[in-house]
């Protein structure tokens, strides 16, 4: 009755916190410190044991965006891209957005026409040649066409957030709320359940200095150390991202942040091609570059 009383009475003094949060400015402020609240009854200490952890591995593609390279280039280097990732045989693949360069019919016909000869499961995040500066036509099409914007998946133990991060870079009223209560809800979820965290999307956090000013390839600042430190909060490992054509690869105390190679078009005259993550452990997940192969005269970027 001891225990249940010390829990009651903390809960009532959270309780007297939550009641004053209505005094925030911005929804997304209260759902971050909602999920701060609530997780901060659960010790982070991961259930599984390590020693019972059964190694996986999972394919991270990013921009391949039919059309930014040249539409037939970007369909035969994003067909090559399928055909070495099925020969390795990996859990999954997550795509980091830009499915298509230009959504229409066309492009997104061809995109799932290739992704569906994928012999193991692909998720994707969109992004912003996705689905633009989101409105409500842009969101309804994605999510008929390709599926859900945002969602979550669980794999041995680890937590797969996939975000809508145009929601955080050129806010929707309604949609960006939903989706910002959704992804504090769904990490203090996983901090229950004593989950590892890897998120999946397309905008990064920032791509030289979490200080950074906002510019085209990052997100707006108060946004980002929202992020940051909700991530810190509740056991994110690493956040995968694309949009950048570049590769980068940053650490935020502890916490990988990877922007892989794409199969599109790269800015900065790296080969094409992916990343292969091997998660280890519940603390440990290691990637590495696989560039496609028979990278003939015609596959090569004008």
């Amino acid at each position: 009755m001891g225990n249940f009383s010390g829990i009651h009475y903390g809960l009532v003094s959270y309780m007297t916190v939550l009641n004053n949060l209505c005094a925030f400015k911005t929804f997304w402020i209260r759902a971050t410190l909602i999920g701060a609240i609530l997780c901060s009854f659960v010790t982070p200490v991961f259930a599984e044991d390590d020693a019972k952890f059964e190694p996986f591995t999972f394919v991270q593609l990013c921009d391949t965006q039919l059309g930014m390279g040249g539409y037939e280039h970007d369909i035969q280097t994003f067909r090559q891209a399928v055909k070495q990732i099925n020969e390795m045989d990996p859990d999954f693949v997550v795509i980091c957005g830009d499915l298509v360069n230009t959504a229409n019919d066309t492009s997104f016909v061809d995109f799932k026409t290739i992704k569906s000869d994928l012999t193991v499961a692909c998720y994707c995040a969109p992004g912003n040649h996705d689905v633009g500066k989101p409105d409500s036509k842009a969101l309804k099409r994605y999510r008929e066409t390709i599926g859900e914007d945002y969602f979550s998946l669980k794999h041995k133990g680890y937590t797969f957030v996939f975000t809508n991060t145009q929601l955080w870079k050129a806010p929707l009223k309604g949609e960006s709320e939903k989706h910002a209560a959704w992804v504090a809800q769904t990490l203090s979820e996983a901090k229950q359940n004593q989950s590892p965290v890897m998120m999946v999307g397309h905008f990064p956090l920032f791509v030289k200095k979490p200080d950074e000013k906002e510019t085209y390839y990052n997100l707006p600042l108060e946004t980002r150390h929202q992020l940051l430190d909700l991530y810190k909060q509740n056991g994110v490992l690493a956040v995968l991202a694309g949009h950048t054509h570049t590769t980068i690869i940053n650490d935020y105390d502890g916490m990988q942040l990877v922007n892989g190679e794409v199969t599109s078009k790269s800015f900065d005259k790296r080969p094409l091609g992916f990343r292969l993550w091997t998660v280890e452990s519940l603390q440990t997940a290691n990637h590495e570059f696989v560039p496609l192969t028979n990278q003939f005269e015609e596959l090569k970027q004008k």
